[in-house]
């Protein structure tokens, strides 16, 4: 039986978490299949590994997971190099990008299946197929190429993640110490990356989640999330948590019981929500939260404008004016919300554009006066590939469209397009993109991020005080003065470096 080499490439801050995409899909053939696992995070060059573990023989299959942006820079290379070198070797493509970007991949000429979303009987249904020299055809979540064709398969419902196979982490500690993994973070000196669900159960337009999931949430339980918790915090000294979830939060119920189970471990926790979401638990729910270490939530604010936030379909109740509520609410609670804002969405014409970037600016500036402990994320608006969407039917119609070749990905303007912070949208010029840049240097300047662990009481001052002039006057073009010392001090913002 073929053996299977399991690749992570290195990710955007290229800060080591736990690999928890490919540890699911590790855990699906665990006792099926002889496997290894390359961390690019772990690796100064990944390729002289993978090469090593391909020369001795006996391996039929590669699989790697891949996000947009940094990820497709190892994803690549290392892929067109095992085509070169080992044409024998199936290579087979999991993760965000492949599923959103299946025709470019697939007709890269070294890429042959890609698992579109969940990939845990998907997976191990592919192998057994391939090794039986069996048809594939009828295995679900599957995307392939059939001569001009691009073939998707049906999508299973989403599974119980209580039903699958435990994540082997001692496993994976053969490779690389999974000590080395926690690292030091605003939340603590070891902490955990975890992912407790599956999906996001609400359809917004920009998210890349909803093609995969289709508005599907399954989470893990409460019980079973606490003791994969407590073993890491035992056996590995694990002492904070970041759940990397789409949306931890969905259920009230099953944050309640995991904050009763984790408030005797004083660990400090992290994960994403939905504002209309979290603002319906209630007080006692939100007080225990806090009690139990959740110390700072991701929330996607959006905008402040209530059309754009029905054109992104946004779902739920979400507006403006619980927007400014909530974060008057959570902060009774000592818990900060992370708001996550997207500028630049496409207009009839310029100036509406224009106008509705200097509108959410003001939005910011507002919620900042309201809870000065919010934090603020920015990002320019991406477009996602997401069918009978209006607002990308818009975006279509601008004259946009994504790279044909998958090359192209790794080229450094659409790098930066997708960590939404180089739109190369038709719609938003350069004074756009400028005006939305220079506003977030100046707002990390007036009001440095509270994850920065590195920033000392006095940089942070110095930082508020030169920025301060500017952000009480709306003066933000061309603050050299701002940039000069966050890239002096390397200022760190967390929706590119995380914690």
């Amino acid at each position: 039986m073929n053996k299977v080499l399991l690749f992570n490439p290195r990710s955007a801050n290229y800060k080591p978490r736990i690999p928890n995409s490919i540890l699911s899909i590790a855990s699906s053939i665990e006792g099926l299949y002889d496997y290894v696992i390359v961390d690019g995070n772990m690796e100064t060059d990944p390729w002289i590994k993978i090469q090593q573990y391909l020369s001795t023989g006996g391996f039929g299959y590669f699989g790697c997971t891949s996000m947009p942006g940094p990820q497709l820079k190892q994803a690549i290379p290392v892929s067109k190099n095992i085509r070169a070198l080992f044409p024998e070797i199936k290579i087979i493509w999991g993760g965000y990008f492949p599923s959103n970007q299946s025709k470019s991949v697939l007709t890269s000429g070294y890429v042959d299946f890609v698992v579109n979303g969940p990939g845990e009987k998907t997976f191990p249904a592919l192998l057994n197929a391939l090794e039986k020299n069996e048809a594939y055809e009828l295995i679900h979540n599957l995307i392939y190429q059939s001569g001009d064709k691009i073939i998707k398969t049906p999508k299973d419902e989403l599974y119980d993640p209580d039903e699958l196979p435990a994540l082997p982490y001692q496993k994976l500690n053969e490779f690389y110490p999974l000590k080395r993994y926690l690292g030091k973070t605003y939340l603590g000196t070891k902490t955990i990356a975890y992912h407790s669900s599956m999906g996001c159960p609400f359809k917004c337009s920009f998210c890349a989640v909803v093609p995969i999931y289709n508005a599907r949430w399954k989470g893990k339980s409460a019980q079973l999330i606490y003791n994969d918790i407590k073993y890491l915090k035992e056996i590995h000294g694990g002492n904070a948590i970041e759940f990397h979830d789409n949306n931890f939060f969905v259920s009230e119920k099953r944050t309640v019981e995991f904050s009763k189970l984790i408030k005797s471990e004083k660990m400090i926790w992290w994960g994403e929500g939905r504002i209309d979401t979290i603002d319906k638990y209630s007080d006692e729910s939100l007080a225990l939260m806090r009690e139990s270490g959740c110390k700072m939530i991701f929330f996607g604010a959006e905008t402040g404008n209530d059309d754009i936030l029905k054109k992104m379909d946004k779902g739920g109740t979400q507006t403006a004016a619980e927007i400014r509520s909530f974060a008057a609410r959570i902060a009774k609670f000592d818990i900060i919300p992370e708001y996550s804002f997207v500028l630049g969405t496409p207009a009839d014409t310029p100036e509406q554009v224009m106008k509705q970037i200097d509108q959410d600016i003001a939005f910011i500036k507002e919620i900042k006066q309201i809870n000065p402990k919010t934090e603020i994320i920015i990002y320019v608006y991406s477009p996602v590939p997401t069918e009978g969407s209006d607002m990308y039917d818009k975006v279509l119609k601008s004259g946009f469209h994504f790279p044909e070749k998958l090359e192209d990905w790794i080229s450094p303007q659409w790098e930066n397009f997708d960590l939404r912070k180089n739109p190369l949208t038709p719609w938003l010029t350069a004074e756009m993109i400028d005006k939305i840049k220079d506003f977030e240097t100046v707002l990390n300047g007036y009001y440095p991020t509270a994850s920065d662990i590195r920033l000392t009481s006095l940089k942070r001052k110095l930082l508020h005080n030169l920025a301060s002039f500017r952000y009480k006057t709306g003066i933000y073009k061309k603050p050299y003065e701002l940039k000069a010392l966050q890239i002096l001090w390397k200022y760190r913002q967390p929706e590119i470096e995380g914690f």
